[in-house]
């Protein structure tokens, strides 16, 4: 048994330090209630050499499929298309792995099985998304229909891959543009860096085929603006949210603080919300 384990302490590795990864870091190096960072894997451990050498105490760097060995949570802050990689040896280990790219999980799904099968845990963060806890009260009830209006700014939506291949010019718009209408599997397909929130709500609730989203490219906002509207036999209830993005235009600040909140509450004595 080690030190950590022996002290009650959970262990937890970041996979990515990017704006998102980093200020995971910087608050569990700070002090989480019965976490500690053990290990971070980056593509360019000499980029990040300045940041981790300033933390307190400076974790290991690992390759990524190994974060599980250092580890009890591994968190996910990569880009979508090295989610498997993250979270397959992790869960494989018995381990939890934190998924922030969510909407990489509906292509990988068997990860799922794959994580029941070794005792481990995938665990969505609530993201950039508010009432996620209500919608999956609902669901123990039935619900009818779940809908998604999202506005984005046009940097938080540019390159994405629904727009280079229909060749949408969404540079020199001067007023909002409808971009996409369909369900959330097809929406994650198409925006796979700017609907993690509704591939989120959609596991919450009905599944990314009865989940509806709309997605505009707005240059009159600077917030990523999600509006969400549930119909359920236990209640009727829309939600709006306006997130201010990061450093990283496709990810709001508040995802970063989700994580955080969620690593709390793995050892907190008081938890609030389901």
């Amino acid at each position: 048994m080690t030190e950590q384990k022996a002290s009650g302490e959970l262990r937890v590795a970041i996979a990515g330090l990017g704006s998102i990864g980093s200020k995971i870091a910087t608050a569990l190096d700070e002090g989480i209630e019965g976490l500690t960072l053990s290990a971070v894997a980056v593509r360019d451990p000499a980029k990040h050499q300045a940041f981790l050498n300033g933390l307190r105490r400076p974790p290991q760097i690992m390759p990524i499929d190994q974060l599980g060995d250092a580890a009890d949570i591994v968190v996910e802050c990569a880009p979508s298309s090295q989610l498997r990689a993250i979270v397959e040896p992790a869960v494989k280990r018995g381990k939890a792995a934190v998924v922030v790219s969510v909407g990489g999980l509906l292509d990988n799904f068997d990860l799922v099985d794959l994580a029941r099968t070794n005792g481990g845990r995938i665990i969505v963060p609530t993201g950039a998304l508010i009432g996620l806890d209500a919608v999956d009260a609902a669901a123990i009830g039935t619900i009818h229909s779940v809908k998604m209006v999202t506005r984005k700014p046009i940097d938080g939506l540019r390159g994405a891959p629904f727009i280079v291949q229909n060749n949408i010019d969404i540079d020199n718009l001067r007023e909002p543009l409808k971009l996409f209408e369909g369900t959330a599997r097809e929406a994650a397909k198409g925006f796979p860096a700017n609907l993690n929130v509704a591939v989120a709500l959609s596991l919450a609730g009905v599944g990314p085929d009865r989940t509806f989203v709309q997605i505009w490219a707005d240059p009159t906002v600077t917030r990523n603006v999600h509006r969400i509207e549930v119909e359920a036999d236990s209640a009727r209830f829309s939600m709006s949210i306006e997130n201010i993005p990061s450093e990283n235009p496709k990810t709001g600040i508040i995802t970063a603080l989700s994580v955080i909140a969620l690593l709390r509450k793995q050892r907190a004595t008081l938890c609030v919300g389901t």
